[in-house]
């Protein structure tokens, strides 16, 4: 968390007042100068964080900075900033979990980016969850920026620095899969759906669907064989891939075409968005007229004929590792 932040700071002006006008300059300046360097504390402002939500505390404290008598106002006046972690770009995270009053928090929030700006801080993100949602309005106020939102909370964001903004967009894309189902008999798994756009036309299509947040590619595929079909089956490899853009309201998508081996073969149709599924002559897919008519359709209709026949060779899923350990997999024709 942010460490404790304590800032003296004499306010100077009263000093000057203390003084004697008759004074000359130069034994004025001489006189502030060792009244500002001996008082151990004057007007103090001290910035502190806590694990939970911070919140406005007073102080008092006396001191005596004395030259011809001079006292500095006693009062003290602590500020708590908001808790958070500094990011390896120089940016704040501030996660908020407990219950706040606006108006607190709205001066903790000022109080802070008046510090970070201090400490040559840039990009602020707040992370506020669904049951904060009144602090929003405190938030956009001072300047922030809807950056993006999940189910549970909403993330704001502020470039408070002087230099070029280089905080990341929102995601931009959506990874989607179409899963080539291929038995022995050369007949591929496919399927008619529900609802959206192919309901009630007819049109045999490949069980398709979105990748989830955290999933690979190739798992992705198999679960929605899976769940569309009730047929098991692994993961062989990427035939081909599509980006399309504004495809999920001003997001683009990215669309992979993966083979699969069916290690199943009884159909138990998704009740809740597939219509009808059945295996089906890879020959007799292809040459739906609505493939034939759409050229995207048709050209992947082309590359599993061409993997059907074994003049096709896809991208194979080759497990890597970070330096950190992390396992991805990259997708390539070179097998090591």
């Amino acid at each position: 968390m942010l460490g404790v932040r304590r800032i003296k700071l004499y306010t100077y002006l009263s000093l000057f007042k203390a003084f004697p006008s008759s004074l000359p300059s130069s034994a004025l300046h001489s006189s502030l100068n060792r009244a500002f360097l001996n008082s151990s504390s004057s007007s103090l402002f001290s910035f502190r964080t806590r694990n939970k939500s911070p919140t406005l505390s007073r102080g008092m404290s006396s001191s005596s900075a004395t030259l011809e008598k001079v006292t500095p106002p006693a009062n003290i006046q602590q500020l708590e900033l908001l808790s958070g972690v500094y990011d390896r770009y120089d940016g704040v995270i501030v996660e908020m979990k407990d219950p706040m009053d606006p108006n607190e928090f709205g001066s903790l929030l000022r109080a802070s980016l008046s510090q970070w700006k201090q400490q040559g801080k840039r990009g602020i993100w707040i992370k506020l969850p669904i049951e904060l949602a009144n602090l929003i309005e405190v938030v956009v106020k001072e300047g922030f920026d809807f950056h993006h939102a999940e189910p549970n909370y909403l993330m704001l964001v502020r470039w408070i620095s002087e230099t070029t903004n280089n905080l990341p967009a929102n995601a931009s894309h959506r990874v989607g899969i179409g899963a080539f189902v291929m038995n022995s008999n050369r007949e591929v798994l496919v399927v008619q759906e529900i609802s959206g756009k192919f309901k009630g036309t007819g049109v045999w299509k490949l069980p398709t669907g979105v990748v989830n947040e955290g999933e690979d590619i190739c798992e992705a595929a198999i679960r929605e064989v899976k769940e569309e079909t009730g047929v098991d089956a692994e993961f062989v490899e990427v035939l081909a891939f599509r980006q399309s853009h504004s495809a999920f309201f001003t997001k683009s998508d990215l669309f992979f075409v993966c083979m699969l081996r069916p290690r199943s073969f009884d159909i138990q149709k998704q009740a809740s968005e597939i219509e009808a599924a059945k295996w089906m002559p890879i020959d007799e897919y292809a040459d739906q007229p609505f493939v034939k008519a759409n050229s995207g359709f048709d050209y992947v209709a082309k590359v599993c004929l061409a993997k059907a026949n074994n003049s096709y060779t896809g991208l194979s899923a080759m497990p890597t590792y970070s330096a950190s350990g992390k396992m991805t997999f990259l997708y390539s024709k070179l097998e090591i």
